[in-house]
């Protein structure tokens, strides 16, 4: 079959497709054909090799958010059958430590005509009819990011919300439920971004020129070591929510008044797929992609500004 492979540690760069092995469903598993599928940092820093401690195999596939059709069962599988859509998200097996204890959601890499998925996991589910596999596709690591930190972050009516990285696919995915239930919603923007961010309802800010008095700041972009000035925008006994490495420890920011978490749910306890599917998300599309072009999308994302997801088509 044809697919991004990536055969060794390296920056970004536009990869042509190659041939590898087709993966079957083992027991638990199924394998999917792949409709379409979008571009997540991880497809960008696991064979960039940011992660160390977590040694890929190569030919590595990336590839983590998915949309297409069941094309083989393995044993003991019930929830789907041969001709079933999905779509969802799931990790490397280079992850699998961090993918959940009880029902991890791992793959083969979905940049790919075919990818196998374990199917007993929260982050894979049936594709309603009203979801178009482009929307399925860029989805689920948003959507679920959106839910989860809505889930945290418990925003209240009264509140002031700082979103720092606010163009990107999960910034533009949270901004309208952010919109619903704070009371203003203040968002980093370049200047030919700001309409985007103002059409889901929240204020725009140049980078860096963060408010005073904010209740609850989420950063979306930024090295979670590096958040000293948004923290120092937050009032005393303030919330700051990261979805970014490295984890948030004492003395990552210097004020010890408020709550810095990291926010990622890898085991779909504040989130998954049916969630996703039943929330009335819908993701901006910033760019859509041929299979062919896989690899110029990861270095697209790596070094041009992109807005919302980036799509490639993959049949």
């Amino acid at each position: 079959m044809k697919a991004l492979a990536i055969h060794q540690y390296g920056p970004p760069g536009p990869r042509e497709l190659g041939d590898v092995a087709i993966p079957h469903a083992g027991p638990g598993q199924i394998q999917v054909r792949i409709a379409a599928a979008s571009i997540n940092p991880l497809d960008l820093r696991l064979p960039r090799g940011d992660f160390p401690h977590l040694p890929v195999t190569f030919p590595h596939v990336p590839g983590n958010d998915f949309a297409g059709t069941v094309t083989e069962v393995g044993d003991g599988v019930t929830a789907y059958g041969i001709g079933d859509e999905v779509f969802g998200h799931a990790v490397p097996h280079a992850l699998r430590a961090m993918a959940g204890a009880e029902r991890p959601s791992l793959t083969t890499g979905t940049l790919a005509e075919f990818a196998v998925f374990e199917a007993d996991t929260p982050f894979i589910a049936h594709r309603p009819a009203t979801l178009d596999v482009v929307q399925a596709a860029a989805l689920p690591t948003a959507g679920i990011t959106a839910l989860a930190l809505l889930a945290t972050a418990r925003i209240q009516p009264h509140e002031t919300v700082l979103v720092v990285g606010a163009t990107g696919g999960v910034g533009t995915t949270v901004l309208p439920l952010l919109a619903k239930v704070a009371k203003r919603v203040v968002a980093t923007a370049r200047p030919e971004d700001a309409d985007l961010l103002r059409n889901s309802g929240a204020e725009t800010i140049d980078y860096g020129d963060y408010p005073e008095d904010v209740d609850v700041a989420l950063n979306l972009v930024l090295p979670s070591d590096e958040l000293n000035e948004v923290a120092h925008s937050l009032k005393p006994g303030g919330r700051l929510y990261t979805i970014t490495f490295p984890r948030p420890e004492k003395g990552s920011i210097d004020r010890d008044d408020l709550t810095f978490e990291l926010v990622l749910d890898m085991a779909g306890d504040l989130a998954g797929m049916r969630e996703v599917a039943e929330s009335g998300l819908v993701a901006t599309i910033g760019r859509r992609y041929r299979f062919e072009q896989a690899g110029q999308a990861i270095a697209d994302f790596a070094n041009r500004h992109t807005t919302g997801k980036l799509v490639v088509l993959v049949a």
